[in-house]
């Protein structure tokens, strides 16, 4: 049961390309949103990309950071980068609200792989995952954290126990 809620947490943030299962059904169907202080976008090269403030909505999706890039290719994100002091996200899932953070967030489109460098943690409820590198693997529904994320920091888990 733990590891669902600790999958639709770290889902939340691939809820950008319109890709996550886990996340509300009507998020990926909102529009996007987004507001920063400057925006520098080279479609020649591909990047675009939001600084100051950022702040990016869909639906029930948030996502706050100081810097966001996107690289892509044909008007499609290839890949994302969030960086901050910290990148803070939350989205409503079905089992009720889900936030994390970390220094550094990057998602990669083609392998669905989502990576929180950092500080990283994220928290459903009263439970909650901590290191300094988590990776989620979407397609293989795998979640790696500490050294098998090749971090330096123990893993630290908190899960509450079931209320009746």
């Amino acid at each position: 049961m733990y590891r669902a809620r600790l999958v639709l947490a770290l889902a939340l943030a691939l809820s950008l390309t319109g890709g996550i299962a886990w996340a509300l059904e009507s998020d990926r169907d909102q529009p996007i949103q987004l507001a920063a202080d400057y925006a520098d976008i080279d479609e020649s090269k591909g990047v675009s990309i939001y600084r100051g403030d950022v702040d990016l909505r869909q639906g029930t999706m948030r996502l706050r950071a100081d810097v966001v890039t996107v690289y892509h290719a044909d008007r499609k994100p290839k890949r994302m980068v969030a960086e901050g002091g910290p990148v803070k996200f939350q989205q409503q899932s079905a089992d009720g609200p889900v936030r994390g953070e970390a220094r550094r967030a990057e998602y990669e489109v083609n392998t669905e792989n989502l990576v929180l460098i950092g500080d990283a943690m994220v928290v459903q409820g009263q439970d909650s995952m901590r290191s300094d590198r988590i990776v989620y693997d979407r397609v293989r529904s795998v979640v790696k954290a500490g050294a098998a994320a090749q971090g330096q920091q123990r893993v630290r888990i908190s899960i509450q126990p079931p209320s009746d």
